[in-house]
C-alpha cells in the first residue's frame, strides 16, 4: 500500500510536543488511507456481484418500469466501479486513495494469474455493451449477460478476493509498524524522564493517548467493516427470501386445490383411460401426491430458518453503531454465536464444540449494543482458540470422553447488576499471563495471529464505557471463565425470554 511522504514509522522520538502532535496526525492520516483502500477494494468485490445480480434480474423482469430502474442502477454502479478501479491504481483525492500500490498488488493487477486490471476492464466493457443494447433484446440468454454472469462468478470474484486479502495484509503490516513505533516512543520517553521530568510527563501522557487511539481505531475499523459487510449480506438475502417465503404459502394453497381437484376427478372417473393410467404409474402418482405436501412444508421450514439467520445477522451488524440504546442482551450473544458458528463445527481433527446456554430472565438494558457485541466476539474467539489448542494434543478417544464446550450463563445479581459468564474447558491461562491479559498489545498467540488488543479493548468497553466489571478466572489445564458485570439502568421493557434464539 502507498506510503505518503512524511510518514515516519522508524524514526527517532519527537523532541517537542508540537512534533509529537504532528506525528499523531500523520498516523491518523495513514490509518484513514489504509481504511479507505481496504474498504474501496472490498466494495469492488461487492459491486461486481451486485451488478451481476441486477443484470440477471433485468433480463428476467417483464415489467417495463422495473427494467428501466435496473438499467439506471446498473449504469450508476458501473460508473462507481470504474472510478474506484482507477482510484486504487492511480489515486483519487475524493476517495482518499493515494494510488501507487505495492509491487505485489501491481503484479496481481497486471500479470498472470490474476490480471485484475484486464478482467475488470473486460467486465466493464461487457456491461457497457449490455447497457447500449436495446431493452427488448435483454434476456437471460443474451450473450453479454451470460458473459457477465460467468465472469462475476468464476474468474473475477476470486481475483478480487485475492487482492482484498493482500490489501488487508499490507494494512496490518503497516499497522504493526505503527504499533512498534509507538512502543519505542514510550520507552524513549521513560529514558528522557531522567533528564527532564516535566517533559517526560508530557510525553508519557501523549503516548498513553496514542495507545488508546491506536487500539480503538484498529478494532473500530475492523468491526465497522465487518458490521457493514454483514448488514449488506443480510439485506441482499432478505429480499429474495421474503419473495420465496411469501410465495410458498400461495404455492401450498394452489397445490392443495389441485390435489383436491385430482381427487374429485378420480372419484368421478374411477376408470381412467389406458394412457392416463400408464402416466400415473410412470410418475408414481400416489407418492407424488403425498410427497409434494411434505416437500412444500420442508421448503417453508428452510425459508423460515434463513429469515431467522438474516435477523441474527442484522442484530450483529449493530456493532458499528455507537448509539446508547435499550437492547436484549441475549440477541447480542446469539448474533455473535451465529457469526462464529462455522468455527464450532466439527473438523477432520476434532468433533464439534458444544454450546451450553443457561440464560436467565433478563430485562432489556440501556447500553452500547455494538460495543458489547464486540466484547462477546472477542471472548468467544479466544475460547475457541483455547479449545482448538487443547484438542490439537488429544486423541480421538480423549476428545470423545471429555468433549470441548463453551458455557454461557446470564443472570441478575443483587437486583442491580447484570452478569454474563462465558466459560470454556480449554487449556487455561498460566497465572503469569492471567495478570496481564488486559494489558494493551499483550498476546500469547504466535506472531501474525493476534494483535494483543482484543481483551484490552474489551476491558475498556466494560469498565470505562459501561462502568462495569470484567474478571478472568482460570486454572491451567481446566479452562477459563470470563465474568462480565454491567450495572442496570432504569428498566421499562418486558423481560427477555431465556430461550436461545439460534439453535
Amino acid at each position: 500500500m502507498g506510503n505518503p511522504k512524511g510518514i515516519r514509522l522508524d524514526g527517532i522520538a519527537p523532541q517537542d510536543w508540537s512534533e509529537l502532535q504532528q506525528q499523531m496526525q500523520q498516523w491518523r492520516r495513514k490509518q484513514a488511507v489504509n481504511a479507505a483502500i481496504v474498504n474501496i477494494s472490498g466494495r469492488q468485490r461487492m459491486l461486481s456481484q451486485r451488478i451481476a445480480m441486477l443484470s440477471l434480474r433485468w433480463g428476467c423482469s417483464q415489467d417495463i418500469q422495473e427494467r428501466a430502474n435496473f438499467r439506471r442502477e446498473i449504469a450508476e454502479l458501473v460508473d462507481l466501479m470504474a472510478v474506484s478501479h482507477e482510484g486504487l491504481l492511480r489515486g483519487n483525492a475524493e476517495l482518499h486513495l493515494p494510488g501507487n500500490p505495492s509491487e505485489t498488488v501491481r503484479t496481481m493487477y497486471f500479470e498472470p494469474p490474476w490480471e485484475i486490471d484486464r478482467q475488470v476492464r473486460e467486465y466493464l466493457a461487457q456491461l457497457q455493451e449490455l447497457l447500449e443494447t436495446d431493452d427488448s433484446e435483454i434476456t437471460p440468454e443474451q450473450d453479454n449477460l451470460q458473459a457477465i454472469l460467468e465472469a462475476a462468478s468464476i474468474s473475477l470474484l476470486p481475483a478480487l478476493d485475492a487482492v482484498v486479502n493482500q490489501y488487508q495484509r499490507e494494512s496490518e503490516t503497516e499497522q504493526a509498524a505503527i504499533n512498534r513505533s509507538q512502543i519505542r516512543l514510550y520507552y524513549q520517553s521513560c529514558q528522557a524522564a531522567e533528564q527532564a521530568q516535566k517533559q517526560a510527563r508530557e510525553l508519557e501522557t501523549a503516548l498513553n493517548d496514542l495507545h488508546e487511539i491506536q487500539s480503538k481505531l484498529l478494532q473500530t475499523e475492523k468491526m465497522s467493516s465487518l458490521g457493514q459487510l454483514v448488514a449488506g449480506v443480510a439485506h441482499e438475502i432478505n429480499n429474495p427470501i421474503n419473495f420465496i417465503s411469501g410465495n410458498i404459502t400461495h404455492a401450498s394453497a394452489y397445490v392443495s386445490d389441485l390435489l383436491e381437484l385430482l381427487r374429485l376427478y378420480q372419484e368421478t372417473y374411477p376408470q381412467p383411460s389406458d394412457s392416463i393410467q400408464h402416466l400415473a404409474d410412470t410418475i408414481d402418482l400416489e407418492f407424488v401426491q403425498e410427497d409434494i405436501v411434505k416437500l412444500l412444508a420442508s421448503m417453508k421450514t428452510g425459508s423460515d430458518r434463513i429469515r431467522q439467520i438474516v435477523t441474527s445477522l442484522k442484530t450483529f451488524a449493530r456493532m458499528d453503531e455507537a448509539d446508547y440504546k435499550r437492547v436484549d442482551i441475549h440477541e447480542g450473544i446469539e448474533s455473535s454465536l451465529l457469526i462464529l458458528q462455522h468455527r464450532f463445527h466439527g473438523t477432520g481433527k476434532r468433533p464439534a464444540i458444544q454450546i451450553k446456554r443457561e440464560y436467565g430472565r433478563l430485562p432489556a438494558i440501556d447500553c452500547y449494543a455494538g460495543q458489547l457485541n464486540q466484547v462477546f466476539l472477542n471472548i468467544l474467539n479466544n475460547a475457541i482458540d483455547a479449545l482448538d489448542e487443547r484438542d490439537r494434543h488429544r486423541t480421538p478417544d480423549e476428545m470423545e470422553a471429555n468433549p470441548s464446550f463453551i458455557q454461557i450463563k446470564t443472570d441478575i445479581r443483587g437486583g442491580t447488576w447484570l452478569q454474563i459468564s462465558i466459560r470454556d474447558n480449554g487449556i487455561g491461562i498460566p497465572e503469569t499471563h492471567r495478570s496481564r491479559i488486559f494489558d494493551p498489545f499483550f498476546t500469547t498467540k504466535p506472531v501474525g495471529q493476534g494483535t494483543g488488543l482484543g481483551m484490552s479493548v474489551s476491558y475498556q468497553i466494560i469498565a470505562e464505557l459501561h462502568g462495569g466489571k470484567l474478571d478472568c478466572i482460570s486454572k491451567l489445564g481446566q479452562g477459563t471463565e470470563f465474568i462480565i458485570e454491567i450495572p442496570m439502568q432504569t428498566i421499562t421493557s418486558p423481560l427477555s425470554s431465556p430461550v436461545a434464539k439460534v439453535p
